[in-house]
C-alpha cells in the first residue's frame, strides 16, 4: 500500500507542476495580448492621424495654381 501512496503522490506533484506551469504561461499570453491591444489602438490613432493629413494636402493640392507647380522637364 505504501508504494501505491508514493506514486499517487508523484503524479500528484507533477500534475501541480503542470497546472503552476499552465499558470505561469496563461499569466505570460494575458500580458502579451495586453500589451499588442495598446500597440494596435496606438496604430490605428497614428495611422487616423496619417489619413487626415493626407486628405488635407490633397485639398490644399487641388487648389493649387498652375503657376505653382513644376514644369514637365524638371
Amino acid at each position: 500500500m505504501n508504494v501505491s501512496n508514493d506514486g499517487l503522490r508523484k503524479r500528484i506533484e507533477e500534475l501541480e507542476q503542470q497546472v503552476a506551469f499552465q499558470d505561469e504561461l496563461h499569466e505570460s499570453l494575458n500580458a502579451i495580448v495586453a500589451r499588442q491591444d495598446k500597440e494596435i489602438l496606438e496604430l490605428k490613432h497614428q495611422f487616423n492621424q496619417l489619413a487626415e493629413r493626407l486628405r488635407e494636402m490633397g485639398d490644399v493640392s487641388a487648389g493649387a495654381q498652375p503657376q505653382d507647380e513644376t514644369p514637365p522637364h524638371y
